[in-house]
């Protein structure tokens, strides 16, 4: 890129803090205190994102009187759960083409269990006062290609076909830009009922708040260290200063090392950035229009995710996925200036009437992907402990599904959820470096080859395409 561009792209940045923006908040709560000592419980829950908290809260909601604990290892929401775009969708598949890719026999009744699941997200925001800014406003899919508006024309016309078209509304480029302002538009797929935009943080600080109430005990900086069985019917984590012993273990720690051991080799992190703007004037709000205020995503492999937050700055995320060798999870990882720089100079190529338009938070985090891009399931130690993981960047809807799947394995019955193929089987692990890293690698070259082709998959992702594999951004 030319210097004089680059200048006038990282000068939007010199401002900005390499902190999430949604952590900031002047609302943040205090953290409970950590554990110190022995504890008992019917139900120990590990993990402080959302995927532990729904499933706490879920529990109490089912059967009030059962005793519940829940460890997290810092603060509740710091992780994943504090710093992703706020996109709460329906879906529990990671999308609908990775749905009827896997599921296809059974995509109607994820599509079905995935748009009851949000409406239960959002009753459940409304019955125990959750402030998160909350807005059912939906999302657009874009395309700014040619070739993907062709694309994204014959993805409805299929869906229209097999009946799974509710909702949805193909926009082309007038009709799309009349809804956000951008020269880089050509079409769009508008979902105007399965998606919801929200404040992460807060929706994480207020369910531990609804969990506190009904009387979960909520323990903060406070890591769980191992997980045994103790006795004929209980399990113990130790953790720093004391120990938990449960009946039952419900297991949310996603990117993090899980507990049981032979999890870890079916999650790998990919880091994701983004970047915050400045609030955007009215003029400025005007130039581009986005009166919905839907969330929106490209329609590229390397994508970008984007949406307006309460006080109209504009979230800018994606593109860059970053897996580091060996798979490890390290704050250093957090922040990454080229990231930010491509972002920003991907921002005004979008929004180029916003030139004058400056940031102030830019940050980064992991995410717990799996080969097959949405949640597995499990449980071990004779079913007295489960675990939900893989969400892969779209788990602040699907975590609550994750926490009902898990609450029911544990209760060792049949449900409509257990049943399910999604369920009941588990993506293939990553093999072990450097193989994972070179696969990933090539994947990522791949994919960018393909953007830069009118999408033509080489060998490698047609490969990865037949054996059910593959790498998202």
């Amino acid at each position: 890129m030319a210097p004089s561009a680059m200048n006038r792209w990282t000068a939007s940045l010199s401002d900005a803090q390499p902190v999430p923006y949604w952590l900031e908040d002047p609302g943040r709560p205090r953290p409970e205190a950590a554990l110190t000592g022995p504890e008992t419980c019917d139900l120990l829950v590990v993990g402080g994102g959302y995927s532990g908290l729904w499933t706490a809260l879920v529990a109490k909601e089912r059967e009030p009187q059962r005793d519940v604990v829940l460890l997290e290892g810092r603060e509740v929401g710091w992780a994943a759960s504090g710093r992703n775009g706020g996109f709460c969708a329906a879906s529990l598949t990671h999308g609908l083409s990775n749905g009827l890719t896997r599921w296809p026999d059974e995509i109607h009744r994820l599509q079905e269990l995935g748009m009851r699941n949000l409406d239960e997200i959002e009753a459940a925001v409304a019955r125990h006062g959750i402030d998160c800014d909350f807005e059912r406003t939906g999302e657009i899919d874009v395309a700014t290609e040619a070739y993907q508006a062709r694309e994204l024309r014959d993805w409805y016309e299929e869906l229209d076909r097999r009946g799974l078209a509710d909702g949805l509304e193909y926009l082309d480029a007038d009709a799309v830009r009349a809804q956000v302002a951008s020269p880089t538009f050509e079409a769009g797929l508008y979902d105007r009922r399965g998606v919801a935009m929200l404040h992460p943080a807060k929706l994480a600080w207020g369910l531990k708040a609804a969990c506190l109430r009904l009387g979960v005990r909520v323990y903060e900086h406070t890591p769980a260290l191992d997980l045994k069985p103790h006795g004929g019917a209980h399990m113990a984590v130790r953790t720093p200063y004391g120990q938990v012993r449960a009946r039952q273990v419900a297991l949310g720690t996603n990117i993090f090392p899980n507990l049981v051991r032979r999890v870890r080799s079916y999650t790998v992190p990919v880091y994701d950035y983004a970047l915050m703007t400045e609030p955007l004037t009215a003029g400025q709000l005007d130039s581009i229009g986005w009166k919905n205020r839907q969330g929106l995503g490209d329609s590229a492999n390397q994508f970008h995710y984007f949406r307006l937050s309460a006080d109209n700055r504009i979230l800018w995320g994606g593109y860059d996925a970053v897996y580091p060798y060996g798979g490890r999870v390290r704050a250093e990882y957090d922040d990454r200036p080229q990231t930010y720089a491509k972002l920003a100079e991907h921002f005004f190529g979008c929004f180029p009437q916003l030139e004058d338009v400056r940031f102030t938070h830019a940050w980064g985090g992991a995410i717990d992907t799996c080969s097959r891009f949405s949640a597995f399931f499990g449980t071990a130690h004779r079913g007295r402990v489960a675990y939900a993981a893989g969400y892969t960047g779209l788990g602040v809807g699907a975590t609550r599904f994750g926490a009902e799947v898990m609450l029911d394995l544990l209760s060792g019955e049949s449900t409509e959820r257990t049943s399910l193929e999604m369920v009941r089987r588990k993506p293939l692990p990553f093999p072990p470096e450097p193989f994972a890293w070179t696969g990933i690698a090539l994947t990522k070259w791949s994919l960018a080859r393909a953007d830069a082709h009118d999408g033509r998959r080489n060998l490698w992702l047609r490969t990865m395409d037949r054996l059910g594999l593959g790498f998202d951004s």
